[in-house]
């Protein structure tokens, strides 16, 4: 999706002056052929553009170059150039309305000298001139009113398609290009005027509120709506399907739209300008809705009365296994030609954030897996294969990949990412470094073969298209074909590997939920909890019907490890190291709380664990060292220990 950055005072003067240039333009057509009976409203308008287009003039003259935020080259000569444009436009509107007025005229010339031949008294003059002025007020204000409630049908979300009132010239990347009477298709209307639309050959852009004008189809479409017609969406079984209520898109939007942290950090050269505000990062802000540790709890079914991807076999005593659709395994190789952010800022993190997407949405947890660096190839990020031992399982590069969605177009989109800090201020942010998308089936609903894959990372969302991580690169290059070759090597690349799976893998990865995205080396621990999940909700429950508590710790405190890996590798370690006897994820009171790419927090946290490993090794267990009497606990805490699965379960998303 395109992305509108952020404007200096000039930059919006400018702006304006394209809008009322737009408008002069449609007013000038629409006195060529209009009906006599509406020149009165048009004479309004123009009368109306004239004072907004004086307003920018006065608003112009008062700019001065020391309130830009960034330099501006040949600002003088770009402020006497807009200077002139709004000057000539008020001459056209000068123009206008003393044309529409003469014409006016001329139109009631006729009917006034009747009025005058008859004989009239002073007073009878003053109340025909009385109740000529209330007519004329009356007209004024219905005009306006109709102005008015046509600028409120525009903005009314319901309304989808609208029609192009003049041409449009696109100022700058990311702008649509259309002419004059071409239907627009509208798919977000931006508070700041500039709408994301998308013409008949499927290209999207951005463009100007004030080109667009209703369609005759949306009004009676937006009548029958006040009639409160209700439709209700429903499957071929009559079961109605919800509305999503997630954040996804309220998400997306702000990460799209909020860039003024990208645009100021771009001016002073400290990162390309490709780079954006992290859309991932942003979904997993929102809420849980995308986190590991929402996708590990049951689904239930749509008439949740069941557990969708929960079921008991009794024979085995023991869950059934799932097979989904799609069950790889993704591995992270490396990251080549990644622009490196200037000396002003910084990095916190390298990493790279993943999940299942249809090109629309996304249908998966969002999966973080940290990058490594060295100095002296700071444009190179690299992956661990296979992470064992007391190896960080954050930075393990070995991804399985699960889910059942029945779309064509699913597949991995890849987002790196820098957590950066900036020296000046302190402010924390992160951004998007480029996307690259691997679909999974082909067009003919067959798997991807299994393979080594280098993609071109993209910069900008993965709602935009055609914007480069550096666009520098290419401007540099030279326009022989050599010069291009080269040009295309420099271009930052995203190297993966996809593998099918062994049977036996996949009757393991078979055991987990239908969609999930995680690390290999924490599968064994997943599928613990999956097992202990079936026997407290499926096996030892009195009946079906209850929805009382049930009093398990590992329920209630395991999926929050999902969210903090460091807790994860510590359960790993302690289970590594006393598999048979330790059976709980115990949480120590003295964590402080986790922070993403918080050194010092990370740090303290990792402190905490290995003496709680040393002291459980030294004492033979943990139970020894968690009831001593040298240590102080937190007061006890019933959410530590009571699952609630009514609370904890997913609805049924038809979508995912």
């Amino acid at each position: 999706m395109p992305v509108r950055r952020a404007r200096g005072p000039l930059q919006r003067v400018q702006r304006r002056s394209r809008e009322l240039r737009a408008q002069v333009e449609a007013v000038r057509a629409e006195s060529a052929a209009l009906a006599p009976g509406r020149r009165k409203a048009l004479w309004l308008r123009c009368v109306q553009l004239r004072k907004l287009v004086d307003e920018n003039i006065n608003a112009l003259r008062n700019l001065k170059k020391a309130d830009e935020p960034a330099p501006v080259g040949n600002y003088s000569q770009r402020k006497e150039e807009e200077e002139k444009l709004l000057l000539t436009l008020f001459q056209e509107l000068q123009n206008l309305v003393l044309a529409l007025d003469q014409d006016s005229v001329t139109m009631n010339y006729a009917a006034d000298e009747e009025r005058q031949k008859g004989p009239q008294t002073e007073d009878e003059n003053g109340e025909e001139d009385e109740s000529e002025d209330e007519e004329s007020s009356e007209e004024e204000d219905s005009e306006e009113t109709d102005d008015e409630d046509e600028d409120k049908l525009l903005d009314d979300p319901n309304v989808k398609e609208c029609i192009a009132v003049g041409n449009f010239d696109a100022q700058q990347e990311g702008d649509l290009t259309f002419t004059k009477g071409e239907v627009l298709l509208i798919h977000d209307k931006k508070a700041d005027g500039w709408w994301v639309a998308e013409n008949s050959k499927g290209e999207r852009g951005l463009v100007p509120r004030t080109y667009l004008a209703i369609r005759d189809e949306d009004v009676d479409s937006q009548e029958q709506s006040e009639e409160h017609i209700e439709v209700v969406d429903e499957t071929a079984d009559g079961t109605e399907i919800k509305k999503r209520t997630d954040s996804h898109w309220s998400a997306v939007r702000r990460a799209i739209s909020e860039n003024d942290a990208v645009e100021v950090l771009a001016t002073i050269g400290a990162v390309p300008a490709g780079f954006r505000l992290s859309m991932l990062f942003q979904l997993l802000e929102e809420g849980n809705q995308f986190r590991a540790s929402y996708f590990l709890q049951p689904e239930l079914t749509p008439s949740q009365l069941a557990f969708k991807d929960l079921v008991w076999n009794s024979e085995k005593n023991t869950i059934y296994p799932r097979p989904t659709r799609l069950s790889v395994i993704v591995t992270l190789c490396s990251c080549k030609m990644i622009p490196v952010p200037g000396g002003s800022i910084q990095v916190l993190s390298r990493h790279v954030r993943l999940c299942l997407f249809d090109g629309n949405r996304v249908l998966s947890n969002i999966h973080t897996v940290r990058a490594t660096w060295q100095p002296k190839n700071p444009q190179t990020w690299t992956f661990s294969p296979r992470v064992t031992g007391i190896l960080p399982s954050l930075l393990d590069g070995d991804c399985f990949v699960r889910s059942n969605s029945l779309s064509s177009d699913i597949g991995v989109l890849f987002e790196l990412g820098i957590t950066y800090i900036r020296n000046s201020t302190g402010e924390r942010g992160e951004l998007s470094c480029g996307w690259a998308f691997l679909k999974l089936f082909t067009s003919d609903g067959m798997p991807v073969p299994s393979k080594m894959y280098e993609l071109l990372l993209n910069g900008g969302t993965p709602y935009e298209r055609g914007v480069e991580v550096d666009p520098s690169i290419s401007r540099r290059a030279g326009s022989g074909v050599f010069h291009q070759f080269i040009a295309l090597k420099k271009q930052p690349v995203l190297t993966v590997k996809l593998r099918s799976l062994s049977t036996q893998s996949k009757d393991i990865l078979n055991l987990l939920p239908e969609t999930l995205i995680g690390s290999m080396c924490c599968i064994h621990l997943l599928i613990f909890y999956r097992q202990i999940l079936g026997d407290a909700l499926l096996k030892d429950r009195i009946s079906t019907q209850s929805t009382e508590l049930i009093c398990n710790p590992i329920l209630a405190t395991f999926p929050q490890l999902m969210d903090q890996p460091d807790l994860m590798d510590a359960l790993r370690s302690a289970w590594a190291d006393r598999e048979r006897t330790l059976k709980r994820s115990e949480k120590s009171t003295f964590l402080p709380d986790y922070q993403w790419a918080e050194e010092e927090s990370e740090a303290s946290r990792w402190k905490v664990i290995a003496d709680f490993l040393k002291k459980s090794r030294e004492n033979d267990g943990a139970l020894q060292y968690l009831l001593s009497s040298e240590n102080t606990h937190k007061a006890f805490d019933i959410s530590e220990l009571a699952y609630d699965f009514l609370g904890e379960t997913r609805q049924n998303d038809p979508g995912v």
